[in-house]
């Protein structure tokens, strides 16, 4: 029986590569999209991150992260077929962190971040043009260029046409108006947006624009009837995050892949701890580490609570005093519940 080739793209590790190359042009036939890859592409702003959000020791893992093979396997599924992921836990959980490991892994540029609040508006996301600005300093009848005013957002940059997908993070989404998922949904289906701005402007030469993660201008070009339209040609790579604070319209967890991120077992924790702080920091602190371990079996705790307390015992603080009975003022607000249960 002849083996099958390894499906996976992305495989959870330190080590770039150029693996994203498989997926590129060879999307199901029901997510494939209209967008042409200009000859250049777009500037693209290196990934940054990565290092602040996994650490930069690997005596612990080696060139692996810690992330669970359960995990690994949706992002894959995510990728080829061209759907959101739509992550759910507890804050602190490594959320967020997944589309950083992504974007490193896979060389996909600069993660583009797109913080919900109660106020977000598709719009807000996709683009703004400054037209007050722009009339505001017109001079003899002449109006500058566009290209100055007008902006795209982090979720209109991510559907750019590129050759290979960018990194879009929704961070957050429950914290949205009730409105905003559906909002969402054309846009996730077609992979594609208008600008009217863009298409009442009469001339035939490209159009430039700002992206939201550069202030170099982007060249678009566009036929007569085409004009305004941002196609994607390569879905972007898109994670949405929730803290289960809200549930979503079935219409919109249709279209995306669901995971439920889960607590950090204790050796994931000591993993990330060394991951972070070195394997010295970590033996220097295993009294405050398995204080944590206690105190989480019945306490809401988060991961980043327990790294502050350990980075602490690493600058010099005793951890025989963070813990004893008598002192233990510090690390009772390093380690207070996230709930009030």
């Amino acid at each position: 029986m002849t083996e099958k080739p390894n499906w996976k793209i992305f495989n959870g590790t330190r080590q770039p590569h150029s693996g994203i190359k498989k997926l590129v042009g060879d999307p199901p036939n029901w997510r494939s999209f209209k967008g042409i890859a200009p000859e250049e592409e777009y500037f693209l702003p290196e990934e940054n991150e990565f290092e602040r959000r996994y650490g930069k020791h690997t005596e612990a893992t080696g060139s692996t992260l810690n992330i669970d093979p359960e995990i690994i396997n949706l992002v894959n599924a995510a990728l080829y077929l061209r759907r959101p992921l739509f992550i759910t836990g507890k804050p602190g959980s490594g959320k967020s962190s997944l589309a950083y490991a992504v974007a490193h892994e896979l060389k996909l540029g600069k993660v583009l971040r797109w913080p919900i609040t109660s106020r977000s508006t598709l719009l807000e996301g996709l683009y703004h043009y400054d037209a007050i600005g722009r009339l505001q300093n017109s001079k003899d009848g002449n109006t500058p260029d566009i290209t100055q005013y007008l902006r795209l957002g982090p979720l209109g940059t991510a559907l750019l046409p590129r050759k290979a997908p960018r990194v879009l993070l929704i961070d957050e989404i429950d914290k949205s108006d009730i409105n905003l998922p559906n909002d969402l949904l054309n846009i996730f289906e077609e992979g594609e947006f208008y600008i009217p701005e863009i298409a009442r402007l009469s001339e035939d030469k490209p159009t430039e624009v700002l992206a939201s993660d550069s202030n170099k201008p982007i060249k678009l070009i566009f036929s007569e009837q085409e004009r305004g339209y941002i196609r994607c040609c390569e879905f972007p790579f898109i994670i949405m995050t929730s803290n289960e604070e809200k549930e979503f319209p079935p219409a919109f967890l249709r279209r995306c892949l669901r995971l439920t991120m889960s607590t950090p077992t204790g050796t994931e924790l000591e993993n990330i701890v060394k991951a972070h702080l070195g394997s010295q920091s970590f033996e220097q602190a295993k009294e405050i580490f398995e204080h944590f371990e206690d105190k989480s079996e019945s306490h809401d705790l988060s991961t980043d609570q327990l790294l502050n307390a350990i980075y602490l015992v690493s600058r010099g603080a005793r951890p025989d005093l963070l813990i004893d009975e008598n002192n233990k003022n510090l690390l009772s607000a390093l380690l207070k519940p996230l709930s009030n249960d």
